[in-house]
């Protein structure tokens, strides 16, 4: 409708200036001794508007020619540019798909070119590494620390993620202490010093770092509870040797945290340096704190020594009518029965152990038994009977 419009409108002033030309009868003089010249109006003013014209192309024509040279350079220095952003494409790609040498050759072609350089450094520093040479790499993570301050950030989360693979633990969580001290703290970086206290043995870091992620949704819950396992077993073992310091750190660990093997490991370092109360009441809170049975907490439970065997057969009884059909709570029934010599009952539970699961453990416990009533053929019995599940 526009495009009409205006074509209506350059119809009519056609039309308006051929009739005013028409009704024109002006003339101009031109007067230049010993000529002169006489034109039309009309002519004069067309004439007039050529000339213009002509005086502009001109100087365009002129201005184009002088500018071209410049132009000329511009359009080179544009194709190098575009050339250096090729370049620098083809080295991301080739680092994505594994060709790190191609990458490497790439990245360092771009570098030269001034093509984000440190994005360049920072790219062939990681071909470097993936390449084992250890040389460049670490010759280009200078470059790129060197060359762009803003990738600093991102040059030290490189260096700390490569640092890791190469299992260079204090070195990458020195690079995340500078990562942090500089730019702060976000949850890549927690990941990446999660897995290098990992790997330096920091038991106690893991643990506040995990708690962190948690508390952000930063992690799988699966992958948090084991990781937080492994590290309350390492405490443990580390602890050992300590039965205070073991049952001060066991006093402070929530009873969320005592699951997968944590708590067994715990009692049963505990019944080891001789804390056979700490080791019951770790036993006994975990079964009532949590709706999950562990048998080998159970085991535990019965080889605990000590004067508090008839309280523990009690508490095991009540256990017992919500776990029937357990191995596990039935031969450690049986063993705190034989400690009180309750003969009768330590045979009901052990054969019932044995009706459940027949294992060597149970027929060891049995053949004690007998040897203790001195029923010698019954104690032979169950010691072939264990010898030859143990072989088997």
């Amino acid at each position: 409708m526009r495009a009409l419009f205006w074509i209506v409108a350059l119809f009519a002033l056609a039309v308006a200036l051929a009739l005013g030309a028409r009704a024109n009868d002006g003339y101009v003089l031109l007067v230049l001794p010993p000529w002169r010249a006489e034109v039309s109006l009309n002519l004069f003013l067309i004439a007039l508007l050529a000339l213009l014209l002509g005086a502009y192309a001109g100087l365009r024509v002129l201005g184009a020619t002088l500018a071209l040279p410049g132009r000329v350079s511009a359009y080179r220095a544009q194709r190098r540019r575009e050339r250096a952003a090729g370049v620098f494409q083809d080295a991301v790609r080739l680092l994505f798909e594994g060709r790190f040498g191609q990458a490497l050759k790439k990245a360092t072609e771009a570098h030269a070119a001034g093509t984000a350089p440190g994005l360049s450094a920072l790219i062939a520093a990681r071909a470097a590494q993936r390449m084992r040479e250890s040389g460049k790499q670490q010759g280009w993570l200078e470059r790129a620390k060197i060359d762009d301050p803003r990738t600093e950030a991102a040059t030290l989360m490189l260096e700390a993620e490569m640092m890791n693979e190469e299992r260079r633990f204090d070195a990458a969580l020195g690079a995340l202490e500078r990562l942090q001290q500089r730019h702060g703290r976000h949850i890549a970086a927690l990941r990446l010093e999660l897995r290098a206290r990992q790997g330096a043995g920091d038991w106690d870091g893991v643990l506040r770092l995990l708690r962190q992620l948690d508390k952000r949704d930063a992690l799988p819950p699966e992958l948090v509870r084991g990781v937080r396992a492994k590290a309350h077993l390492a405490n443990i073992e580390r602890l050992a040797g300590d039965a205070a310091q073991l049952a001060a750190y066991l006093r402070q660990l929530p009873d969320d945290e005592r699951g997968q093997g944590v708590a067994a490991a715990a009692a049963r370092a505990l019944a080891t340096l001789g804390a056979v109360p700490e080791a019951q009441r770790l036993i006994e809170s975990a079964f009532d704190a949590d709706d999950v049975w562990r048998p080998e907490l159970a085991e535990i439970y019965g080889r605990l020594a000590g004067s508090e065997q008839t309280a523990r057969i009690a508490r095991a009884e009540t256990w017992l009518r919500q776990h029937p059909d357990d191995a596990a709570l039935l031969l450690a029934l049986g063993r705190m029965c034989v400690r009180q010599r309750l003969w009768g009952k330590a045979q009901s539970y052990l054969e019932a152990a044995l009706s459940v699961e027949a294992s060597p453990a149970v027929h060891l416990e049995l053949a004690s038994l007998f040897d203790q009533l001195d029923k010698t053929d019954e104690a032979n019995r169950h010691y072939r009977a264990s010898a030859a599940l143990a072989g088997a």
